[in-house]
C-alpha cells in the first residue's frame, strides 16, 4: 500500500469542496445584500406621489408596455417606481389597467350597425331632445359616471332609439379607455349556459367575475327571454354583484317598470332603479317608418 506522506505547510488539496466553499463564502459576503421594492402603504402613496419618477417596466413578456397612462403619470405599466428610495406603488391607472384584462374574453366590440352613430346626426336626432340631452351629459362626463357606479336604463317601445343611445354610451366609454362588456340578455345567458359545459370547476365563478369586473355592463332586451327560477337566479347574481361592487351597468328593455319586475323579480329590479338614471323613450317605430319610406 502507498503511504501518503505528511502535509507541507501552507500547501492545500487541489479541488478541495470546503476550500471552495470557503471562498464561496468569501465572495458572498462582500456583495451588498439584495433586498426587494418596498410597497408603500395607500396613505404613503398618496403623500410621496409628487417624489416618484417614471422608470420602464418590461412586461412579462420582456417588451415594454405600449399602452400610455392615461394620467400621463407611470409609463403605462401601471406601476410608479422610485429608484431613490427603492419603492413601487399603484399607479391611478391600475384598477382600469385590471379591469380591463379581466374583460377581454367578453363581448366588447360595438356592432358594425352602431358604430358611426353620433349625437348630430339622424337617428340620434331624431330621438326626443330631453332624452339625448341627458344621454349626452351622461357621455361627457362618462369617466365620472363610471367611478361613482352609475347607469342608464333605457325603456320603451320598440324603433324608438334605445339601443342606438346605449350604443353611443358604450362608445363614448371605450374611447375613453374603460372596460365594456356588451351583450343582449338572450346571448349573455347563453354564455353562462356554456361554463356549466367547461371541464373546469371554477369556469362560471370566473364569468361572473369578470363580469363583475368590467367598468361598463350594457345588456340589451331585458326581459325579452323567457323566464325560469334559473334564468332569474342568473340575472340577479349579475346584478347584485355590480350593485355590491358600485359598478355601472346600462339596460334597454321594453317593458315599463312593473312589468319588468313581473318577468325578472321585484329584487332585480329595485337595484337597477338604485343604480340607473331612467329615460323613457315613446313613439313610433323608427325601423317601420324607414321600412315604409323606401317601399313607397
Amino acid at each position: 500500500m502507498k503511504k501518503v506522506g505528511p502535509r507541507r505547510a501552507g500547501s492545500r488539496a487541489v479541488g478541495c469542496p470546503t476550500d471552495r466553499l470557503s471562498q464561496i463564502g468569501r465572495n458572498a459576503s462582500s456583495r451588498r445584500p439584495w433586498s426587494p421594492p418596498r410597497v408603500l402603504g395607500w396613505s404613503a402613496r398618496r403623500s410621496t406621489a409628487a417624489s416618484y419618477r417614471v422608470t420602464s417596466h418590461p412586461t412579462t413578456s420582456g417588451r415594454p408596455p405600449t399602452a400610455s397612462c392615461p394620467f400621463d403619470l407611470c409609463d403605462g405599466s401601471g406601476f410608479l417606481h422610485d429608484a431613490a428610495t427603492n419603492t413601487a406603488s399603484d399607479c391611478r391607472c391600475r384598477p382600469q389597467r385590471v379591469s380591463q384584462a379581466r374583460a377581454r374574453s367578453l363581448s366588447g366590440v360595438i356592432p358594425r350597425k352602431y358604430r358611426g352613430v353620433s349625437f348630430d346626426r339622424p337617428p340620434v336626432t331624431e330621438i326626443a331632445p330631453p332624452v339625448t340631452a341627458a344621454v349626452r351629459r351622461f357621455a361627457n362626463h362618462i369617466a365620472e359616471q363610471l367611478d361613482a357606479g352609475r347607469g342608464l336604463w333605457f325603456f320603451g317601445s320598440v324603433g324608438t332609439g334605445k339601443t342606438t343611445l346605449a350604443m353611443l354610451v358604450s362608445r363614448h366609454a371605450l374611447e375613453a379607455g374603460r372596460s365594456v362588456a356588451i351583450y343582449s340578455l338572450p346571448r349573455l345567458l347563453a354564455e353562462i349556459r356554456t361554463t356549466f359545459d367547461d371541464d373546469r370547476g371554477n369556469s362560471y365563478t370566473d364569468l361572473l367575475d369578470r363580469l363583475t369586473a368590467v367598468d361598463l355592463l350594457h345588456v340589451d332586451d331585458v326581459g325579452a327571454e323567457k323566464t325560469s327560477p334559473w334564468v332569474l337566479e342568473q340575472l340577479y347574481a349579475i346584478v347584485n354583484a355590480r350593485y355590491e361592487d358600485e359598478r355601472s351597468i346600462m339596460i334597454t328593455t321594453n317593458l315599463e317598470r312593473d312589468e319588468l319586475a313581473e318577468q325578472i323579480n321585484e329584487r332585480t329590479v329595485s337595484r337597477l332603479e338604485e343604480m340607473c338614471e331612467v329615460l323613457p323613450l315613446w313613439g313610433p317605430d323608427a325601423r317601420q317608418q324607414r321600412h315604409d319610406v323606401r317601399s313607397a
